[in-house]
C-alpha cells in the first residue's frame, strides 16, 4: 500500500492494486488522537481566528472511539485499482469501464484537500447513466488517478511536478489503457491540471470541463486586491467579484504557506492527526461540511475518510507541495486569472457553492470555444462528493456534442 518513494517500481505495466491498512498503524493514529496537545479555546465566538475547539474536540472524539477506516477501505477494494509507472513515478487511478460499448472516456482529477474519494460517488451515474435517470448513450468510461504525493500515488522525490507535468501524465496514462480519443475533468487542482491539459492539447484529447473555472477578467483583480472595481459590471458580475474578494481574503493563509512553505507546515502536518484535520477543515469547502452549512453536506465519516487517507500515506506533505509546484498560486489565485492558449472546446459548471460562481459572461470572454456553460441547481466546490448525480449530469451534458 505504501506511497513512498521506495515503492516506484521500474516497468510501465498496469498492476492491479488493494488497500490493506496494517492494523497497528490505525492503532498509532487513535494513540496520537489522545495524546494531542490542546491548544486555549479561541476567544471569539465565531471561526474567525480559525476551526473551534469544540469542534475538534468532538471531531478527535469520534474519530478515536467511533471511526472504522475498513468501511472505507472495503469501498476502495470493491473497485477496480491500479498502479503504473509514468516518468519515474508510480501512480495509483481507479478505472471503470462502462458496459456501453461506445463510452467516451474521461479522466477526473481531484484535487486539495479532496482525494479520489471525492469522486467515486460519480461511477455509477458516470458508467451506468441508464440507471440514474440518464441515457444509456451517454456513458463514460472513468478513470480517475491519485495526483503525484496525494494517496496511493508515490511521493515525488525531486522537484518539477507541476500541473503541466501532471497533464502530459495523464495524457500517457490515457493512451496506455487504449484511449485514442478522450476527454478530461478537474475541480479544485484538478481544475488547474485540465487547464494545462487544454493549454498542451495533446492528440486525441476532444475537451475539457471544469467547475472552477479560470474566468476572472483581468481587469478585475485590483478590486481583489484592494483597488476599485471596473464600472459595468452586471449584476452577476458584481455578485462573483464579491465572492473573490472575499474568498481571496479567507483563502490566502492556508494557499500561501502552502504555496511558500510547504515543507515548514508539512513537519506538523505529518506528526499530529488533530493538526491535519485542523488544518484541513480551514479550506472553506471543507469547512462549511464541518459546520453543517451545506444541505448536501457529506457526512463525518466522509470527512474523516478523506483526513485519514492523508494520514495513512504520510500524505500531507507531499500533497502540500503540489501548491508550492504551481508557482505558488492557489486553485482560486489560478481561477482570478483569464484563460489563454486553450483552444479545444471547453465546457464550465457553475455550482452555488463554488468559491466564486462564475458568471457565463467571464466563462465565454476566457473560454474560445466554449461548448456548454449551466448553473446547477445545487453543489459546492466539492460537487462530485456533494451532489454525485448532478455533477453527472453535468458531464453528460457537457460533452454531448463531442461524442
Amino acid at each position: 500500500m505504501s506511497p513512498s518513494t521506495a515503492g516506484i517500481a521500474t516497468e510501465t505495466a498496469i498492476r492491479p492494486f488493494r488497500v490493506d491498512v496494517p492494523e497497528e498503524q490505525l492503532v498509532e493514529l487513535r494513540r496520537r488522537i489522545d495524546a494531542t496537545r490542546w491548544p486555549d479555546r479561541e476567544t471569539v465566538t465565531d471561526q474567525s481566528q480559525g476551526v473551534q475547539l469544540a469542534r475538534l474536540l468532538g471531531l478527535a472524539r469520534y474519530w478515536s472511539l467511533g471511526y472504522d477506516w475498513r468501511k472505507v477501505e472495503a469501498k476502495l477494494n470493491a473497485l477496480p485499482q491500479f498502479v503504473t509507472e509514468i516518468d519515474r513515478l508510480q501512480l495509483h487511478f481507479i478505472h471503470v469501464r462502462s458496459r456501453q460499448p461506445n463510452a467516451l472516456p474521461v479522466v477526473i482529477t481531484h484535487g486539495w484537500p479532496g482525494s479520489v474519494l471525492e469522486l467515486i460517488k460519480t461511477i455509477g451515474p458516470l458508467t451506468d447513466p441508464g440507471a440514474f435517470g440518464g441515457r444509456a448513450e451517454d456513458a463514460f468510461d472513468v478513470v480517475m488517478p491519485s495526483l503525484p504525493g496525494y494517496g496511493f500515488s508515490a511521493h515525488p522525490s525531486e522537484s518539477g511536478w507541476g500541473p503541466e507535468r501532471i497533464g502530459s501524465a495523464w495524457d500517457v496514462l490515457m493512451k496506455r489503457l487504449g484511449y485514442t480519443r478522450y476527454v478530461a475533468q478537474g475541480g479544485d487542482y484538478g481544475a488547474v491540471v485540465t487547464h494545462a491539459m487544454g493549454r498542451q492539447a495533446p492528440a486525441g484529447l476532444l475537451g475539457i470541463h471544469v467547475n472552477l473555472p479560470a474566468a476572472v477578467p483581468l481587469e478585475v483583480l485590483p478590486a481583489v486586491g484592494g483597488g476599485p472595481a471596473p464600472t459595468g459590471l452586471s449584476e452577476k458580475e458584481r455578485a462573483a467579484l464579491d465572492q473573490v474578494i472575499t474568498a481571496a481574503m479567507r483563502d490566502t493563509a492556508y494557499s500561501l504557506m502552502m504555496g511558500t512553505k510547504p515543507q515548514t507546515i508539512g513537519y506538523s502536518l505529518n506528526d499530529s492527526p488533530v493538526g491535519l484535520a485542523a488544518w484541513m477543515l480551514g479550506h472553506p469547502g471543507f469547512n462549511r461540511w464541518a459546520y453543517g452549512s451545506d444541505p448536501g453536506q457529506p457526512t463525518t465519516d466522509e470527512v474523516l475518510d478523506d483526513i485519514t487517507l492523508y494520514w495513512l500515506t504520510s500524505s500531507p506533505t507531499s500533497a502540500a507541495r503540489s501548491y508550492w509546484e504551481n508557482h505558488g498560486r492557489s486553485p482560486l489565485v489560478a481561477a482570478a486569472q483569464m484563460t489563454v492558449d486553450i483552444s479545444i472546446p471547453t465546457a464550465v459548471s457553475a455550482f452555488p457553492g463554488e468559491l466564486y460562481v462564475a458568471p457565463e459572461s467571464w466563462a465565454r470572454r476566457a473560454y474560445p470555444k466554449l461548448i456548454y456553460f449551466h448553473e446547477a441547481e445545487r453543489g459546492g466546490h466539492f460537487a462530485a462528493l456533494e451532489e454525485p448525480e448532478i455533477f453527472s449530469q453535468e458531464l453528460r451534458a457537457a460533452f454531448t456534442s463531442l461524442r
